[in-house]
């Protein structure tokens, strides 16, 4: 399915794809922000992130509460103190051709209502770790890295070792902070790598990798062995505005002591931005560090201030992203691996090769059809050409986990090569594997009888966003689960009462450990209503979407109470649910579903029993008048482009939709205005002018 072009997607299919572009982008964000252990390559994650995009622009109604789209960076890693940002550390859109460039440039001038040309700075995107250092009248006092944009790591002491950055400056602003970008320069890097090989230490992948694991050390004096430097390009918290433009503030960054990219220029609309970018393409082998595009930003700090935000990234910028890079392997073998839903999927064991300067070994092979060379109706993929163990195949290039196989040569295939036989049953437990109809991936019918699945449901149970209970991760979940004493989730809190004495006396474990973990998880019995019901892992609940349903119910007693009335997927009980924004049908049907599978059932009755489940308030929106409403905006407004009005909307915590209908609150009418207005005069929806809308959200 995920070579399906996304125009040929049926809803079914859409909804399937989404939901495993999600799983995809959200282990490799872990990957790449919190471990320092890429999984897919810039290239790989740009992709299925355009096609996550382009997906939920056919179907916005199946877009994910949890989607990647409004995803920035992971969570911070245990080890260091967490920093919350005073001004989120947002990613950046993506453009990858020059057609993306001159729409990114019609976009801005449209929300802005420019018909002439706009002025942007280019500069090259660096590829290493995201840093924001604090000043405070002139002295460095907090250094944070960007974790998930809006809670970052301190690593103050680690930032002082940096040459690059200075502990104290002279003519700032009382408050300053400046964000650019630790790297280490190519041959910093081969030096270091042959100093660790030399001591028998951790050789790094690539630059970055080692830029960021350099920084991130918990011993700040081996920080300081490490050859990082710091290019500066943005700021977060200032006091004063540093510049009236972007080129202006760099320059003052410059003249503060920061080192800035050479490369910087000042361009006039998107065909000099290309210009440029190409320029700094050709130049991309000899410049000594690691880029992976070209940063454009709108120059005039005001109109940066009018474009504003979306969820995860600004309007005012984007990165024009190079493309990517492809190597030649063998596959070994084909291995299938269960996940939590039971999904089967194929993963290929490939002969270790290195694609710009990062070693691949394995590769995702998606599901049965890919392997065929198919996509889920039949058509042929790679001119229908099969993958078969012992092929040499193209590989996208990626971290050293799972990149993704391009093509096939058949002019090198073995002549005793056989076509690849999917398993009809589960490796783990040898349960019926099934593909239902419409399905992408076939499905262990085991449930959680089947080791794979109830381990990484356990997994999922105790992961940083669910019970996140301390000292007990995915390895001890395993070992507990082999040795029998961990077998669902409310087997988590007997396990002192039951086992406590047998673990003490368990190789890597002693009083102090076990006495820690006991701690940690009793901590956990008080759990807020949200992440339990993240933690249950039901199919298609993300974090977003449990967040939703928290505050929608607030209390365990309400939630499961509706949950147990909608369980014919009918009535009052299951509208309101359906009716929940950002739920929709196939999430309601597999949440009510979930409750009335016995198993699952009976497990979650013993697990609550076990644990006391906190209320979760909706959020306050500071007197909003129009929080919750649902808005329409027909005809034209004379005072802000369209696009700003809906963007001002959202902030206040209203719902802004194309179209009228009894559940529409209000409808802002301007000059021009036809069948909107007509149809919200028919339903009796409030109506109102451009300055009566002003008015009523101040």
């Amino acid at each position: 399915m995920q070579d399906i072009p996304v125009e040929q997607l049926t809803e079914a299919q859409a909804s399937q794809e989404l939901q495993r572009l999600a799983s995809i982008l959200a282990a490799a964000d872990i990957a790449y922000h919190q471990k320092d252990a890429p999984e897919i390559s810039d290239a790989e994650y740009d992709a299925l992130k355009r096609r996550n995009a382009a997906i939920e622009a056919k179907f916005p109604d199946l877009k994910l509460p949890d989607s990647p789209s409004e995803k920035v960076g992971a969570p911070v890693a245990s080890g260091f103190g967490k920093v919350t940002h005073a001004v989120a550390m947002l990613s950046l859109s993506n453009a990858f051709s020059d057609e993306d460039v001159y729409d990114f440039d019609e976009r801005v001038r449209k929300f802005l209502g420019i018909t002439g040309q706009v002025a942007y700075t280019a500069e090259p995107k660096i590829d290493g770790l995201s840093l924001s250092l604090r000043y405070e009248n002139g002295r460095l006092v907090q250094a944070a890295t960007r974790g998930d944009g809006e809670v970052g790591e301190n690593v103050t002491a680690n930032a002082l070792t940096i040459g690059d950055i200075p502990a104290e400056i002279g003519g700032a602003p009382s408050v300053l902070e400046v964000r650019g970008e630790v790297y280490m320069s190519h041959d910093d890097f081969a030096a270091l790598n042959e100093r660790q090989s030399a001591s028998g230490g951790k050789t790094f992948a690539n630059p970055r990798n080692a830029a960021a694991g350099s920084l991130r050390q918990l011993d700040a004096t081996i920080t300081k062995t490490r050859p990082l430097r710091f290019f500066a390009y943005a700021w977060g918290e200032v006091s004063e505005p540093l510049a009236d433009t972007q080129f202006g503030a760099i320059a003052r960054l410059a003249s503060l002591g920061f080192q800035t990219n050479p490369l910087t220029r000042l361009c006039d609309g998107p065909a000099d931005m290309i210009a440029h970018y190409t320029s700094i393409e050709r130049q991309r082998a000899t410049l000594g560090y690691d880029i992976d595009g070209v940063v454009y930003k709108v120059n005039d700090l005001t109109l940066q201030g009018r474009l504003g935000f979306r969820s995860n990234n600004p309007r005012w910028a984007t990165a024009h992203k190079f493309p990517a890079e492809i190597a030649t392997t063998q596959l070994e073998d084909i291995e299938i691996q269960v996940g939590r839903t039971g999904a089967l999927s194929p993963v290929a064991r490939l002969k270790p090769v290195t694609v710009g300067g990062v070693v691949v070994s394995n590769a995702t092979l998606h599901n049965e059809d890919y392997i065929a060379g198919r996509d889920s109706n039949g058509t042929p993929i790679r001119d229908g050409r099969d993958i078969r163990i012992g092929d040499w195949v193209s590989v996208y290039r990626a971290g050293d986990v799972i990149p993704k196989i391009k093509d096939v040569d058949l002019s090198r295939r073995p002549a005793d090569a056989k076509p690849y036989s999917f398993p009809t049953q589960c490796p783990i437990c040898g349960s019926d594997a099934i593909r239902e109809p419409g399905e992408a991936v076939a499905r262990c019918t085991g449930g959680l009888i089947c080791p794979a699945q109830a381990v990484e449901k356990l997994k999922h149970f105790v992961s940083r966003s669910a019970f996140d209970i301390e000292g007990l991760g995915a390895k001890q979940v395993e070992a507990f689960y082999t040795e029998g004493w961990v077998k669902e989730p409310a087997d988590i809190f007997t396990l002192a009462k039951n086992h406590g004495d047998e673990l003490k006396t368990r190789e890597g474990w002693g009083e102090k450990s076990v006495t820690n973990l006991f701690a940690a998880i009793e901590e956990r019995r008080t759990i807020p209503l949200n992440r339990l019901i993240f933690a249950l892992g039901i199919r298609h609940v993300g974090e977003t979407a449990a967040m939703l349903l928290a505050r929608r119910y607030n209390s365990w007693e309400t939630f499961h109470a509706n949950m147990e009335a909608a369980r014919d997927h009918r009535g009052p009980d299951w509208e309101a649910l359906n009716d929940i924004d950002g739920v929709g049908e196939v999430m309601a049907a597999s949440l009510v579903d979930y409750f009335h599978e016995a198993q699952a059932r009976a497990a979650l009755e013993r697990l609550v029993s076990e644990l006391d489940v906190t209320d979760v308030a909706a959020p306050a929106t500071d007197g909003s008048p129009v929080v919750g409403k649902t808005v329409v905006f027909t005809g034209t407004l004379e005072k802000m482009t369209r696009a700003e009005a809906k963007a001002r909307a959202e902030a206040l915590g209203a719902k802004v939709s194309g179209s009228v209908s009894a559940k529409t609150d209000i409808v802002v009418a301007g000059p021009g205005a036809g069948s909107k207005l007509k149809k919200a005069e028919e339903l009796g929806v409030d109506v109102m002018d451009e300055d009566a809308w002003l008015a009523l959200i101040g």
